[in-house]
């Protein structure tokens, strides 16, 4: 068949990398794609095809789908789910046989809106922190929130803020400032018109990943990852630095009070509310104690740790992407590699905050024993250079993460480009 992929970073990449291997695949595109993608082949030897189209841009999209006969397509950010990509497709009776991997509208609320995921959670008795939600007009009771809380302060944008709406502060004061900010300034424009406040859970963090047709699901590797610019997890929040799969914390009987206590009712209670969902549940959860609570939920698969999960994934990504279209979810075995998989991801110099873009990236050719995912990056007169913060990651196998990062390490060391930055301490507190 024909697939389309949405989007542009190392996700994406990375569903390229593992979608090419299926004999399933006839031509596969990504739009907009990268230069990663762009060199990614096909099992039959052809190549993907970058489309120069924005995965938020419906009618190009449908433009595509329709010239080149696409089938399946499978929407790897969060904006375009959002804003309903799914229901478009399933309202058009030109696109509405066509797959789509990703939940509809009402669902993908769950990423879209804070307040809204914290009241799905305690709807169905999942496991989370105490929390209140505050517009600009309840600013005063935002403040008299903040004063019942022991620090640190936890605020969340309500709405999408690429990952960066998110503000842990150590001071009351300085969380009555950034409220302000927030809700009165529109720091994160849109996104913190209205800011969740919730208490802060003291434990270490995980990803636990599920895909499900609705009913069904599987429950892939589980994945820690590493947000802060900074070695030690200090400095500002980024889109991710690196990951480690699977998680040695995580034992089979924290595994399962995850099971029991959060995938089961978060799927019982997708179907209980009525919200339709194919795709991907990305759980952030963390570890109180022996006690798994969740922090937050996404609607699509986590950036960079998909480029540690779907390489453990051995099973053939299409069939799975079938099974869940039909709702045969049940039917299909996942079967996992053993070994550990971990990724490093390298960055422009100033990322988080501003940075340049066009710098050449060399040395990717010398890399042998480790995968290279693309993140930021483009081809320009035949020559790959940078056009984003999180530019590149490098990931590798080993018999634990241990292993497979000193192989990380060593084949990180071989990419160049000018301003690259990469935390040298993924793992740390393993």
């Amino acid at each position: 068949m024909n697939i389309l992929i949405l989007g542009s970073g190392g996700r994406e990449h990375t569903f390229a990398w593992k979608i090419a291997q299926s004999d399933k695949v006839k031509r596969l595109f990504v739009a907009p794609g990268n230069a990663g993608t762009a060199k990614t082949k096909l099992a039959s030897g052809s190549t993907v095809t970058n489309v120069d189209i924005a995965a938020t841009d419906f009618g190009a999209v449908k433009e595509l789908v329709l010239r080149e006969n696409i089938e399946m397509v499978v929407v790897g950010p969060e904006d375009p789910l959002v804003k309903g990509i799914h229901d478009y497709f399933l309202d058009d009776a030109q696109l509405n046989k066509v797959a789509v991997i990703g939940p509809q509208k009402k669902a993908a609320l769950l990423e879209g809106s804070k307040e809204f995921a914290k009241q799905f959670m305690a709807m169905h008795d999942i496991p989370t922190a105490a929390y209140q939600s505050f517009t600009k007009d309840q600013l005063e009771a935002g403040y008299g929130f903040l004063e019942t809380l022991n620090a640190p302060y936890v605020l969340k944008a309500d709405g999408l803020a690429a990952g960066k709406g998110v503000l842990i502060l150590d001071d009351l004061e300085e969380a009555k400032t950034e409220l302000k900010n927030m809700l009165v300034e529109a720091k994160f424009g849109d996104a913190s018109a209205k800011v969740v406040i919730e208490e802060f859970l003291s434990g270490i963090e995980l990803s636990c990943f599920v895909v499900t047709d609705g009913k069904n699901y599987l429950t892939l590797p589980m994945a820690k990852d590493y947000k802060r610019i900074g070695e030690g997890d200090t400095g500002l929040n980024t889109g991710g630095m690196g990951a480690v799969s699977p998680v040695p914390f995580a034992d089979d009987a924290f595994v399962k009070k995850i099971d029991e206590r959060i995938i089961k009712p978060t799927i019982a209670g997708l179907q209980e509310d009525n919200l339709p969902y194919k795709g991907f549940v990305f759980i952030g959860l963390i570890k109180v104690g022996d006690n798994p609570y969740v922090i937050e939920y996404n609607v699509r698969m986590g950036d960079p740790e998909t480029e540690v999960v779907l390489p453990r994934v051995k099973t053939d990504l299409v069939e799975i992407f079938e099974a869940v279209s039909a709702g045969t979810l049940n039917e299909v075995d996942l079967e996992v590699d053993e070994r550990a998989a971990t990724t490093v991801m390298a960055v422009s110099g100033g990322y988080p905050e501003a940075y340049r873009k066009g710098k050449e990236i060399t040395g990717e050719d010398a890399i042998g024993e480790s995968l290279v995912f693309h993140a930021g990056t483009v081809l320009k007169d035949g020559k790959t250079v940078t056009s984003g913060g999180r530019v590149i990651a490098v990931t590798s196998y080993g018999k634990d993460f241990k292993e497979a990062l000193q192989k990380s390490y060593r084949n990180m060391e071989k990419l160049d480009f000018d301003g690259m930055y990469y935390r040298k301490d993924i793992g740390f507190d393993l």
